[in-house]
C-alpha cells in the first residue's frame, strides 16, 4: 500500500473543516498573533489612497531609454555626431570623391606628422599642444545633418534624472522629462523643417570633418597646408623638407578633396573666412595681442582728446580774464 501525502497542513485544514471538530491550541495561538499583529500595524498615508506609488526605473540613470534602439548603429553614430558637435568649437568640413583607404592612410599620416612638428615647436615655448586630440574622419552626412539640427535647435532644460525629483516619471521613451539627445523631444525638434540650417547648403555628399577642441589658428594653418594648400598663405610643405608628402598615395588623395567650409563657434565660415582665421598671426596669442593694442590706442587717443579739450578751454578762459584785465587797465592809464 503507498504511503499517504499530506498536502496541507493540520492548522489550515482545521480552519477550513465545516465539522465540528474542536480546534487544536496551537492553531488558536496563531490566529492571536495575527490578529494582534494586525491591529499594531498602522494605516497607509493619506497621499497613497489617492496616488499610485512611482513606477520602477528600468534603465539606468546614466542611459535613459531613447526614442530610437540604442543598438542600432545610426543611433549611436547620432550620439557620436553630437557629442563631437559639442566639444568641437572649429570643425573644417571636407567634400571627397572616391578617396580610397590606402589614400585616406597615407593623408592622415601626413597630417599628424605636420601636427607633431608644430607641437614640438610650442612645447620649446611652453605652449599648450593639440596635435593627438585633432583627428579627421569620415562623416554619414544624413545622420551628421540631424545631430547638427539637434544641437541648434533642441535646448533643453538643465534637469537631473534623479527619481526622488521626478517621482512620476516613467519607463518610456516618450516621456517629456528625459531631455537627452536622443529622447523623443529632441527628434521632434531635429525634425522641424521650419528650421534652416546656416550649415545646410554644405550638407551634400559624402563628406569628411576635422575636428579641433579649440580655436587654434596655427594649428588650423597646418592642417589647411597639408590638406587644401594655396599659396601665399597656406603653402605646402616642401619636397626637401617633407619627401613623403609628394608620394602618389597622398597627392592622388588629396586632389579628390575639397574644402567647402568651416563652422566656428556655432558660426559658419566660407573658405575665405576660414583662411582669415587660420591666416591670424600669432594665433589667439596674436589675436590678444592684438585686441590689447587696439584698446591702449583707443584709449591713448581718446586721453589725448579730453586734455586736448580741456587745454583748449583753460586757454580760452585764461585769454578772456586777461582780455578782460586790459579792459580795466586801459582808462585807468588814459586818466592818469
Amino acid at each position: 500500500m503507498p504511503p499517504r501525502i499530506r498536502t496541507r497542513p493540520r492548522a489550515l485544514r482545521a480552519c477550513t473543516s465545516h465539522s465540528t471538530r474542536p480546534v487544536s491550541l496551537p492553531a488558536i495561538a496563531t490566529y492571536a498573533s495575527v490578529a494582534t499583529a494586525s491591529a499594531n500595524t498602522p494605516f497607509p498615508p493619506m497621499q497613497q489612497t489617492f496616488r499610485s506609488a512611482p513606477p520602477v526605473l528600468r534603465y539606468p540613470p546614466t542611459q535613459p531609454p531613447s526614442h530610437k534602439p540604442p543598438e542600432v548603429r545610426k543611433t549611436q553614430l547620432h550620439r557620436q555626431y553630437q557629442s563631437l558637435l559639442k566639444s568641437s568649437p572649429l570643425i573644417l568640413i571636407f567634400q571627397h570623391n572616391n578617396v580610397k583607404a590606402v589614400e585616406w592612410m597615407s593623408i592622415r599620416r601626413e597630417l599628424a606628422v605636420a601636427l607633431r612638428k608644430l607641437d614640438a615647436e610650442r612645447l620649446k615655448n611652453g605652449q599648450e599642444t593639440l596635435a593627438e586630440e585633432i583627428k579627421m574622419q569620415v562623416i554619414q552626412t544624413n545622420i551628421f545633418a540631424s545631430a547638427l539640427r539637434v544641437v541648434e535647435f533642441f535646448n533643453p532644460e538643465t534637469e537631473t534624472l534623479d527619481h526622488a525629483l521626478h517621482p512620476q516619471r516613467s519607463n518610456q521613451a516618450g516621456d517629456e522629462h528625459f531631455t537627452h539627445g536622443l529622447s523623443r523631444s529632441a527628434h521632434e525638434a531635429a525634425t522641424n523643417r521650419k528650421l534652416k540650417l546656416e550649415l545646410e547648403p554644405l550638407l551634400s555628399g559624402p563628406l569628411a570633418v576635422v575636428a579641433f577642441p579649440h580655436v587654434a589658428p596655427q594649428y588650423l594653418k597646418t592642417v589647411m597646408s597639408i590638406l587644401a594648400p594655396s599659396k601665399p598663405g597656406f603653402p605646402a610643405p616642401t619636397r626637401k623638407a617633407n619627401p613623403d608628402y609628394y608620394e602618389p598615395s597622398v597627392q592622388t588623395g588629396l586632389q579628390k578633396l575639397m574644402l567647402l567650409g568651416a563652422r566656428v563657434e556655432g558660426k559658419v565660415f566660407d573658405v575665405d573666412g576660414t583662411k582669415w582665421v587660420g591666416g591670424i598671426d600669432g594665433g589667439i596669442d596674436g589675436l590678444r595681442a592684438q585686441l590689447v593694442h587696439m584698446l591702449q590706442g583707443v584709449g591713448g587717443s581718446l586721453t589725448s582728446a579730453l586734455e586736448g579739450a580741456s587745454k583748449s578751454l583753460y586757454f580760452t578762459v585764461e585769454g578772456r580774464r586777461m582780455d578782460m584785465e586790459e579792459k580795466e587797465k586801459g582808462p585807468e592809464e588814459k586818466t592818469g
